[in-house]
């Protein structure tokens, strides 16, 4: 079981030792919806070179020359959003590893590898074997052809895009509708049979506890905006409340 987070918002250097330093096994950084940019990116990976945390990134879309650079700034790997076909699928992963597996640009002693020297061969090898090959399932299209892209080989994760999915399905926000459930049902049990591991975010522990009950094995528990906003809301509703409690026991009934 896999438990991290995402980052939308906080391109503090210090975020990666903080999330570690939390408990958290992964960060998924996000370019399709913060504005992120390639430097922001650089940034954020390479602090966390010294830590545990695996961080991926989620491309704008899942292009080539989007996805490769993330990987030669040190990512971890990615999670390509939008997949609905076998096709895309493939060129996911061509873009993600090197000859054999695909076709990844090489350049070595770089940001990926640390500036290190070394057999060349080996360090295809290591990458090939270390890198994310994620992939976002979030259309109709992408459920109906689930088990099409599972048989290409290489994917490492498959990741629900619950909010997209029930737009897709035409069920905006109706997480508990039954064809939003079918579809969900219908991506652990093809993934299940691929022994492919299925992640998605989730906004409290208890959802997160409920999803592992269904079977997902990577959880992100919220994302970085929120997990604030939430915290400080609470904690001011907290004190107002307090205050309030306290001028009602000095006034006289």
């Amino acid at each position: 079981m896999a438990l991290g987070t995402w980052v939308f918002e906080f391109n503090t250097p210090g975020i990666a030792r903080l999330l570690a330093s939390a408990g958290a096994d992964f960060v998924v950084c996000d370019m399709e919806h913060s504005g992120f940019g390639i430097e922001t990116i650089r940034t954020l990976v390479s602090q966390s070179r010294s830590t545990d945390l695996a961080v991926l990134v989620r491309p704008p879309a899942g292009e080539y020359h989007l996805i490769a650079p993330l990987l030669d700034v040190g990512a971890g790997g990615v999670i390509v959003p939008k997949v609905e076909t076998a096709s895309e699928a493939s060129r996911v992963v061509d873009a993600c590893r090197y000859c054999p597996s695909g076709h990844r640009g090489a350049a070595f002693s770089i940001a990926h590898d640390d500036f290190q020297p070394g057999d060349v061969a080996a360090k295809m090898k290591a990458a090939n074997e270390a890198v994310v090959c994620g992939l976002l399932i979030e259309t109709r299209a992408g459920v109906e052809n689930i088990s099409s892209i599972l048989n290409v080989p290489g994917i490492d994760l498959i990741w629900v895009g619950f909010l997209d999915l029930s737009l897709s399905l035409g069920i905006p926000g109706q997480f508990t509708h039954p064809e939003f459930e079918a579809a969900i049902s219908r991506i652990l049990t093809a993934c299940g049979s691929h022994a492919v591991p299925v992640g998605i975010l989730t906004d409290r522990p208890e959802s997160a506890l409920e999803r592992i009950r269904q079977g997902f094995h990577c959880i992100s528990y919220s994302g970085d905006l929120w997990l604030l906003q939430r915290a400080l809301r609470e904690g001011i509703e907290a004190i107002r409340r307090g205050l309030r409690d306290a001028v009602e026991k000095r006034v006289p009934a």
